[in-house]
């Protein structure tokens, strides 16, 4: 049965929704960026860009690294925007957009998360780069599908355990990067762990301004936990739901984070900027050279 108008929206010159894209203005190796303005600052240094649309946050060019057809694209913050822009790259790629049926072949797509995040760990270092093993989700987009055959209980189970996760909040739900990808990425100069992913920067990230928050020791019982000598090593809000919609949809998903601030030591870093330019470069050419 094809996909009702209503449920795969389309605009009138049949590309999806939010994105603006068609099939044929995206590669099958997509760099993720949460900020617009930060596309540029990867596809400066392309060889040549074939593409480029923005609507809302969603920002796409699409162009050539040394001969490698990549896709940049800007998800905007949080999980809700990863919920647009996995389902509507996915029915780019796996949906017949003029039959409304799912394609007889599908195919995996390769997308590599570039972000900035705080460290929650003292020996994960300002200016280092950290490959997030697993993302952990604490804001409730990974609830409303199907999870069981990709989520680890075990971790979810101890995290609610070791922090006194209170009951009113959304179930906590693990999921592990691509294998693939995470064996790809990972280095003797990088760092790995559990990326808890929130909902939210202040309250949910454990920050306090004029509003006290439910749990206030939140943010020490995440730098507490401890897995089989595995560690909640960062906070952000797009993780979990690359990790969890990618598996979920049989795509090759990996979240790389430029860790520009740790929280127990109070730190942040001199020149950002540079740490971000260093990890574009590194990942640009790790696409070249491995995927």
């Amino acid at each position: 049965m094809p996909i009702k108008e209503s449920e795969l929206i389309l605009n009138p010159d049949g590309s999806v929704y939010h994105l603006n894209l068609k099939p044929e203005h995206v590669a099958k190796t997509i760099i993720f960026v949460g900020d617009p303005d930060r596309v540029e600052k990867v596809t400066c240094h392309f060889d040549s860009i074939e593409f480029t649309t923005h609507k809302r946050e969603f920002k796409t060019q699409t162009g050539y690294y040394k001969n490698k057809r990549i896709s940049v694209i800007s998800t905007g913050i949080g999980s809700d925007n990863i919920d647009i822009v996995l389902n509507e790259l996915d029915a780019l790629f796996n949906i017949d957009l003029q039959t409304r049926q799912p394609q007889k072949t599908l195919t995996s797509l390769n997308i590599i998360r570039v972000g900035t995040s705080g460290s929650l760990q003292k020996e994960v270092p300002v200016n280092s780069v950290l490959v997030s093993e697993y993302g952990l989700d604490i804001n409730g987009t990974l609830q409303y599908y199907i999870t069981d055959k990709i989520n680890n209980s075990s971790i979810e189970n101890e995290f609610v355990k070791q922090t006194q996760w209170h009951k009113n909040k959304s179930k906590p739900i693990a999921i592990k990067s691509s294998e693939k990808l995470f064996k790809i990425f990972s280095n003797t100069n990088t760092f790995s762990g559990i990326t808890v992913t929130a909902n939210g920067f202040y309250g949910p990230q454990g920050r306090v301004l004029r509003l006290p928050i439910q749990d206030p020791e939140i943010n020490s019982k995440l730098e507490k936990f401890n897995f089989k000598d595995l560690k909640i090593t960062n906070l952000e809000m797009e993780t979990s739901g690359i990790y969890g919609l990618a598996a979920l949809l049989g795509h090759q998903a990996i979240s790389l984070n430029a860790i520009i601030a740790n929280r127990p030591s109070g730190t942040f870093s001199e020149n950002p900027s540079k740490v971000i330019e260093e990890l574009i470069l590194y990942t640009l050419n790790t696409i070249v050279e491995q995927i």
